[in-house]
C-alpha cells in the first residue's frame, strides 16, 4: 500500500470513530452521529464543502428510495400480525408441536417463519416473552429456556443477514446489482446450517453454568377477542416472499410473456409493492369483522410507524457515510486490493463488513457502506454479485457488543450479566458470521 493508501485509510477510521464516539459515549441518535461522521470524513479527505453536502443528500436520497418503504411497510405487516394474535400462535403452535424436549427446533422455525417480514428487533420483542411463557407454563428449567430463546434469537439473526427481502441484504442486492432470486435461493441455503450450528447446536455449550433470571416475560397481549389462526398468520407472512420470488422467475421466462404482462409481473414482484399487497390482505383476514374495533386500527399504525421514523433516519445516515467513503476513493483501494488475488473478493467483502459492524455496532449501516464500497470490486473482480451479498450480510453480524443497542436488548431478555451475554450471544453473532462466510465459500464452488 502507498502512503496515500494508509493516509486515505486513516481518515475513514477517524469518521467512523466520531461516529462511534458520538453515538457510544455522547448519546446522539446514530442519524446525528453517522452524518458527522460522514461530513468530518469528507472534509478530512479534502473535499469542498459544497461537495460533501451534495454526497450526504445523495447518499442519503439513494438507500431510502426502495429500502425507506420496505422499513415501513415490513413493520406494518408485523404490527398487524402482533396486534392480531397471528404471530403469537404460530409460535405457540410450533412449541406445541415439539414438545420441551426439541423445544430449541420449535424456537428456531417459528423463528425463521416469524421473522420473515420483521426487523430483528421486532421479532425479538414479539417472540422472546411467548417462548418464556410457554415454558414457564410447562415447568422448563431457566437452563432450557436460555438454550431455547438462543435458538430462536440464532433463527431472528440469520433471516435478518442472509435473507431479502430484509432491508440489509435488500440494500445489498441493488448496491451490488445482483438478482434477486438466486440471492433469495442461495441465502435460504446458507441460513439453514447456519442457523443451525449457530443456534441448537452452539446453544448446548455456551449456556452451561450461565445464571439467567428465572422468572418468565410478560407476553405482550393481543387486542382481539378472537386471535388468528396460526395458517391464516401463515399464509400472511409467505405472500410477499413467493410474491417477490414468483416474479424472479417469470422475469427469466420473459420470451413467453408480454410487455403488459411483464409490467405486471414487476410490478406485483417489487418488494414495497408485494410487502403493501401482504399488509392489504393481512388486515381482513387476520383481523377479519374485528377490523373496525375501536383502538385496533390506532395500535396497529401505532406499533408500526412509531419505531419507523427513527430505523429509516439511521438507514439514510448510513447511506450518506457511504457515499462519502465511496467519493474518497475506499472502493478503489479494495478493488486494488482484491485485484492482486491474494485473497478472495467475497472474503474481502466479509472482512469490510465485519470491520464496520465491529466499529459501529449496526449490521444495517455495516451492510450499507460494505456494499456501496465493494459494488466497484464486485465489478471488477467478477465475483458472483449474489453471493457478495451474502457475504457482507454475513460479516455484518460479527460478535455483536457493547456499541450494539441490540446487545443491550438481548440481555434484558435472556436474563443474563453482560459476561455471560459475550459468552451465549455474542459468540451466537460470531458463529453466525463464521458459518454464513464458510457456506458463501461452499456454494461458490459450485457456481
Amino acid at each position: 500500500m502507498a502512503p496515500a493508501d494508509f493516509q486515505l485509510v486513516a481518515v475513514a477510521c477517524l469518521g467512523i470513530a466520531l461516529a462511534i464516539f458520538l453515538i457510544a459515549k455522547v448519546g446522539l441518535h446514530p442519524f446525528v452521529g453517522l452524518l458527522c461522521g460522514a461530513a468530518v470524513t469528507g472534509l478530512t479527505a479534502g473535499m469542498d464543502p459544497a461537495a460533501v453536502i451534495a454526497d450526504i443528500e445523495k447518499g442519503f436520497s439513494d438507500i431510502l428510495r426502495g429500502t425507506g418503504m420496505v422499513v415501513a411497510l415490513g413493520l406494518g405487516l408485523g404490527a398487524v400480525l402482533q396486534v392480531s394474535g397471528g404471530a403469537q400462535a404460530l409460535a405457540a403452535r410450533a412449541l406445541g408441536l415439539t414438545g420441551e424436549r426439541n423445544a430449541a427446533w420449535g424456537a428456531l422455525v417459528a423463528a425463521f417463519v416469524i421473522g420473515l417480514p420483521l426487523f430483528f428487533e421486532t421479532g425479538t420483542v414479539l417472540l422472546l416473552p411467548i417462548i418464556a411463557a410457554g415454558l414457564a407454563a410447562q415447568g422448563g428449567s431457566a437452563e432450557l429456556r436460555l438454550k431455547v430463546m438462543l435458538s430462536a434469537l440464532a433463527g431472528l439473526s440469520v433471516l435478518h443477514a442472509l435473507l431479502p427481502p430484509h432491508p440489509g441484504p435488500l440494500i445489498a442486492v441493488r448496491e451490488l446489482k445482483a438478482d434477486l432470486l438466486p440471492a433469495m435461493t442461495m441465502g435460504l441455503i446458507a441460513a439453514i446450517p447456519t442457523a443451525l450450528a449457530a443456534g441448537p447446536l452452539l446453544a448446548r455449550w455456551t449456556t452451561r453454568g450461565v445464571a439467567v433470571d428465572p422468572g418468565a416475560l410478560p407476553v405482550a397481549p393481543a387486542l382481539l377477542a378472537r386471535p388468528a389462526s396460526p395458517l391464516a398468520a401463515l399464509a400472511v407472512l409467505l405472500l410477499p416472499v413467493l410474491l417477490i420470488g414468483a416474479g424472479s422467475v417469470l422475469k427469466l421466462d420473459n420470451e413467453h410473456l408480454s410487455p403488459a404482462a411483464l409490467s405486471w409481473v414487476g410490478l406485483l414482484s417489487d418488494p414495497p409493492m408485494a410487502l403493501l399487497l401482504g399488509v392489504l390482505v393481512a388486515l381482513p383476514v387476520l383481523l377479519g369483522r374485528q377490523i373496525m374495533a375501536p383502538g385496533v386500527q390506532e395500535s396497529i399504525w401505532r406499533e408500526a410507524m412509531v419505531p419507523v421514523g427513527g430505523i429509516i433516519l439511521a438507514i439514510g445516515a448510513g447511506g450518506a457515510l457511504k457515499q462519502i467513503l465511496v467519493t474518497i476513493g475506499l472502493p478503489a483501494l479494495f478493488g486494488r486490493l482484491a485485484s492482486l488475488d491474494i485473497v478472495s473478493p467475497l472474503v474481502v467483502a466479509w472482512l469490510v463488513s465485519a470491520a464496520i459492524r465491529l466499529a459501529t455496532g449496526s449490521a444495517t449501516v455495516a451492510t450499507i457502506t460494505a456494499s456501496g464500497i465493494m459494488a466497484e470490486v464486485a465489478a471488477r473482480s467478477g465475483a458472483d454479485p449474489a453471493l457478495m451479498v451474502l457475504a457482507i450480510g454475513a460479516g455484518s453480524v460479527i460478535f455483536s457488543h457493547v456499541n450494539d443497542p441490540g446487545f443491550w436488548l438481548v440481555r434484558g431478555y435472556l436474563g443474563t450479566s453482560t459476561r455471560d451475554t459475550f459468552r451465549t450471544w455474542s459468540m451466537l453473532e460470531t458463529a453466525i458470521a463464521v458459518m454464513g462466510l464458510i457456506m458463501v465459500l461452499l456454494i461458490s464452488l459450485f457456481r
